[in-house]
């Protein structure tokens, strides 16, 4: 589960990168709310994780919240948000 939290948080990543490129903006209304999945599984496997190595689940964690936190602000910029 930790691994999983940590290749979503690389694709929401990478989705971020994709929705700051120009005319593709609208991708974030998608990169959102999978980066809001991302938090979920994240924390599960925080939760879940009991005596393990928290390394991955923390790291997937972070990289959603970075992709969801600018993906919106590129909204807003982007006049994407009214």
């Amino acid at each position: 589960m930790q691994l999983l939290s940590l290749i979503w948080g690389i694709l929401a990543v990478v989705g971020m990168f994709v929705g700051f490129i120009p005319c593709l903006g609208a991708l974030n209304w998608l990169n959102i709310p999978f980066s809001g999945v991302g938090i979920i599984i994240s924390g599960v496997a925080l939760g879940t994780a009991g005596d393990q190595p928290k390394g991955y689940s923390m790291a997937g964690l972070v990289c959603c919240i970075v992709a969801m936190f600018f993906g919106f602000i590129r909204l807003v910029l982007g006049c994407g948000v009214l």
